[in-house]
């Protein structure tokens, strides 16, 4: 005997209620086009005058900048897509597209953060001149906008995993950039040219580590791996101590997009289907628990062997 219980959609098959979750809505779309402008614009002033001051510390806290941009264009990209129906091709609609934008931001991030080290290293070697108030007027802008951005998603920052990420992002980007005015005012003091490449390659730093993490987790979700902040062994034990349940197998999770998890499982139970609400208590279970919005659940009785998993 099997059944299966498809928690994601609104009619009714095999006797099973299936139920039909809200996609995330694309809210804050408003702080999503303002932050976005502003940090493109500043991204642009800030790598100008980074080359006009001869500053590399400026030029790669724009190119952090520029992460920041990217990484507010996935976010609400990710809100907007997530809102589209699936269609006969793509049944889960287009939630993916988030970990594909993730992972070539990733790619992207450590090509430009290699080519402002590599520029770094060369004026350590040969320190030039550096205008240290240049340097400090156009970080304390950078600053101000950081600051101002993340005030815009703080409200939301307390429900919601993207806005939250976002308003870290730009907080942390704010402190970032008051390292660099300290730097310019630093030079201004001290003559020390060298200060600004020394800073630039801190920056470099903090970007690469930030990165090397997207990078491998936009890695682990393409190949369907489970997600970092999924306990598939907590899941696995949970579900062989429901009432009924004798043994599962074929337990999968993986990521439908960056902020949603989905899971498949046999659950082994010799009397049988226990009914919608034993279901529907274990499917709330791993929603509100283990963060997993998507469940699909077949049961069988136990009386032949049904193996889904490709074996080699």
């Amino acid at each position: 005997m099997s059944q299966d219980h498809d928690h994601d959609h609104d009619h009714h098959r095999h006797g099973h209620g299936h139920h039909h979750h809200a996609l995330p809505e694309a809210g804050h779309g408003r702080a999503f086009a303002l932050a976005i402008g502003v940090n493109s614009l500043f991204v642009g002033i800030e790598f100008i005058y980074g080359f006009i001051a001869n500053s590399t510390a400026l030029m790669a806290d724009a190119g952090h900048n520029l992460s920041d941009v990217l990484g507010l264009v996935l976010a609400w990209a990710a809100a907007v897509l997530a809102k589209r129906a699936p269609n006969a091709r793509y049944t889960y609609g287009m939630r993916s597209t988030s970990i594909l934008a993730a992972l070539g931001n990733a790619l992207l991030l450590l090509v430009a953060c290699g080519a402002i080290a590599w520029e770094a290293v060369h004026r350590l070697m040969s320190a030039a001149p550096v205008e240290g108030m240049t340097v400090s007027v156009v970080a304390a802008i950078g600053v101000a906008i950081n600051g101002f951005s993340a005030w815009l998603f703080m409200a939301g920052s307390k429900g919601d995993l993207n806005i939250r990420g976002a308003y870290l992002h730009m907080a942390a980007d704010a402190a970032i950039s008051l390292g660099v005015v300290i730097s310019g005012l630093v030079i201004m003091g001290t003559g020390w040219t060298w200060l600004d490449p020394a800073v630039s390659l801190v920056i470099v730093l903090v970007i690469v580590l930030g990165t090397w993490s997207l990078l491998r987790e936009s890695l682990r979700l393409v190949m369907a791996a489970v997600p970092d902040s999924v306990d598939a062994a907590a899941i696995d034990r949970f579900l062989a101590e429901q009432p009924g349940v004798a043994s599962v197998h074929d337990l999968h999770i993986w990521a439908m997009s960056t902020t949603e998890t989905a899971l498949t499982a046999h659950l082994v139970m010799p009397g049988g289907y226990p009914g919608d609400k034993a279901i529907d208590e274990i499917v709330t279970r791993l929603r509100h628990d283990f963060s997993v919005k998507h469940c699909t659940l077949q049961v069988e009785e136990g009386t032949l062997q049904h193996q889904c998993a490709l074996v080699t």
